[in-house]
């Protein structure tokens, strides 16, 4: 049986109720809690008050975008340590570069491809899924 506190969390920032669906889908199949925002106001809010292991944030949603959330969570306490990870259509150069300015740890473009995310996941939370 797994103990609750050893779950680690990751909050989807995701204005779309179908690729929040999917995601939660995908990280609770394989073991992860879910923490879930619609924009990146909520996105912060939760951020003051729970620590995720990970992040996973759309860049374009409304109230507050994902590279202005990011900018904003980078300076709570601890948000530096959160790895973030840009979730976007728009897979341009300039947006990636954007985003790994603003300090986004990584990018993954839309549709999201499974073996990417787990790698991913992998990567920043040192775990196998």
């Amino acid at each position: 049986m797994v103990n609750e506190n050893d779950v680690k969390f990751i909050l989807i920032v995701e204005d779309s109720d179908d690729n929040r669906e999917v995601l939660r889908y995908i990280l609770r199949s394989i073991g992860y809690g879910v923490l879930e925002a619609e924009n990146g106001e909520e996105a912060v809010s939760i951020c003051r008050n729970k620590k995720p292991a990970l992040i996973l944030m759309d860049l374009s949603m409304p109230v507050l975008d994902g590279f202005g959330a990011a900018r904003k969570i980078r300076q709570i306490e601890d948000g530096d340590a959160v790895p973030i990870i840009a979730l976007s259509a728009h897979a341009t150069v300039e947006h990636r570069l954007k985003a790994k300015e603003i300090g986004f740890n990584d990018y993954l473009s839309k549709p999201i491809d499974f073996s990417q995310l787990e790698a991913v996941l992998h990567r920043y939370l040192n775990c196998t899924s």
